[in-house]
């Protein structure tokens, strides 16, 4: 899809940025694995620009074995450790804590209501 530069946001000034605003941002979601990703990108981005995180996208998934959210739950200390260890992420422990609790709650979700879309 293309946008027409009057009608994109104006925070949309890089090309990476413009690519998201084309063809994602306001589209809704209704996958569990890219609502989960979404979750721990903007986890990732605090105090950081989405320029940053959507740079380091493709390293975040495969860091974090594409998102799916019952690997994630199950990371272990050593999991953490290994990710603090790679350049290509934002290598923050809190973060990376938080990105494995959110998982877990992201389980008692589906559990519960049969998805995170729902």
């Amino acid at each position: 899809m293309t946008v027409d530069k009057q009608t994109r946001c104006a925070w949309a000034g890089t090309p990476i940025l413009q690519l998201y605003h084309d063809q994602e941002w306001g589209v809704p979601l209704h996958d569990d694995r890219k609502l989960f990703e979404f979750l721990v990108l903007d986890g990732f981005q605090a105090s950081l620009s989405w320029a940053i995180v959507l740079r380091k996208r493709d390293a975040f998934r495969k860091g974090f074995d594409s998102f799916e959210i019952k690997k994630v739950a199950r990371y272990r200390d050593s999991k953490v450790e290994h990710l603090l260890t790679n350049p290509d992420i934002i290598r923050n422990r809190l973060k990376i804590r938080a990105a494995i609790e959110n998982a877990k709650a992201a389980l008692a979700l589906q559990r519960e209501f049969g998805s995170l879309d729902t």
